[in-house]
């Protein structure tokens, strides 16, 4: 049984990691590692013998690097001449790192990167080699860029066939490969494009998709935050039933479902438009318990007068018997409830801009 827990918080000016112990009521955090660098994208992998921390920093000097630490963050190491590196046939150069997932293979990681690419890695997140067949696909050339950039920011490997992989992207939608990477297809059916003309607003591609959600033990049962609207699909995104009906607002980023309960799902509405901030500006958690049939809102210990969002990757839970919530906001600060969303706690406050956590019982 672990008994310790630990958070990755990574900022546009680096990264945090906060310790603590099963109980998660008090936390020691040490930072900044990587001072001054943007971190998207962040992943304790606990599959080996010695938990491994993989962090994706971008330099404004010496761009973006996977950096590696055995350690707990004690020390990093990072890969000669960048581990993410286009081939140079491509003629493209890779801005950020803004997702890090496990495969279900050992030593499999994969990667997200802007301009939008996914990358397979077999030697533990060291080295990447680009997933030719969708970085050459025949829609890639009319695939937008949402204001964060055209970026492929989730990475949804099948947790038992090595050979599935389901990948989003904003303004492009989702894909989803079933032999290894040599061919992708789009799946959206039934996901609306609200921001395209009446007619045209379920495309086969171009869905502004903000991050997308699956449990292990129903790999076929994905869950979607959209650019106005959530959605559920059970067979593995070939069509998508809206379930947003019950939230104070259909737009936002994250989308986390519970590690043990593969009905309970945990959204943080924001409206859309100019006012990017939740509903009434209260920082509200929002539940379902029944694959988002019906939703409960969870506040006790959040604050009110919240003008900020919270990101696509900066809501995590941990993977303890009573699982571990989280969320970091734009404001800086990262709250943690130890009961499943029933009530919160800040747990650290005055970081810069949250773009990402990531927990794990180790």
């Amino acid at each position: 049984m672990a008994d310790k827990t630990l958070l990755m918080v990574g900022t546009r000016k680096g990264l945090w990691i906060g310790t603590s112990d099963a109980a998660r009521e008090e936390w020691e955090f040490t930072g900044p590692h990587f001072d001054m660098e943007e971190v998207y994208s962040c992943l304790v992998d606990a599959r080996g013998d010695v938990p491994r921390l993989l962090a994706g920093a971008s330099s404004s000097w010496l761009g973006p690097q996977v950096w590696r630490s055995d350690d707990l963050g004690a020390s990093w190491q990072e890969t000669p001449n960048g581990a993410v590196r286009f081939p140079e046939d491509t003629g493209a150069t890779v801005e950020r790192v803004w997702q890090l997932v496990p495969g279900a293979e050992p030593g499999v990681v994969y990667a997200g990167t802007e301009p939008a690419a996914v990358w397979r890695s077999t030697d533990g997140g060291e080295t990447f080699a680009l997933e030719r067949a969708l970085w050459d696909h025949p829609h890639r050339e009319e695939w937008g860029a949402g204001f964060g950039g055209q970026a492929f920011h989730t990475l949804l490997p099948h947790p038992t066939d090595p050979q599935s992989v389901t990948a989003a992207l904003s303004s492009g939608g989702v894909y989803q490969t079933d032999d290894g990477g040599a061919s992708w297809e789009a799946r959206n059916h039934g996901i609306r494009a609200e921001f395209l003309p009446e007619g045209q607003q379920y495309p086969e591609f171009g869905q502004c998709v903000h991050k997308i959600t699956r449990h292990p033990s129903r790999p076929e049962r994905l869950y979607l935050q959209n650019h106005g609207g959530v959605y559920r699909s059970d067979d593995e995104g070939r069509i998508w039933k809206s379930i947003g009906d019950g939230l104070p607002a259909t737009f936002g980023f994250p989308i986390v479902v519970h590690p043990h309960e593969p009905d309970t799902i945990f959204v943080f509405p924001i409206n859309g438009g100019d006012k990017r901030y939740p509903p009434d500006a209260k920082a509200r958690v929002w539940r379902s318990r029944d694959a988002g049939e019906t939703w409960e809102e969870l506040g006790d210990g959040l604050p009110d007068g919240f003008y900020v969002a919270v990101m696509r990757d900066a809501m995590c839970a941990d993977d303890h018997d009573r699982t571990g919530f989280y969320f970091g906001a734009r404001n800086g600060a990262v709250w943690a409830s130890a009961d499943e969303g029933e009530s919160w706690r800040q747990v650290v406050a005055d970081l810069p801009d949250v773009m990402v956590v990531r927990a794990a019982a180790i």
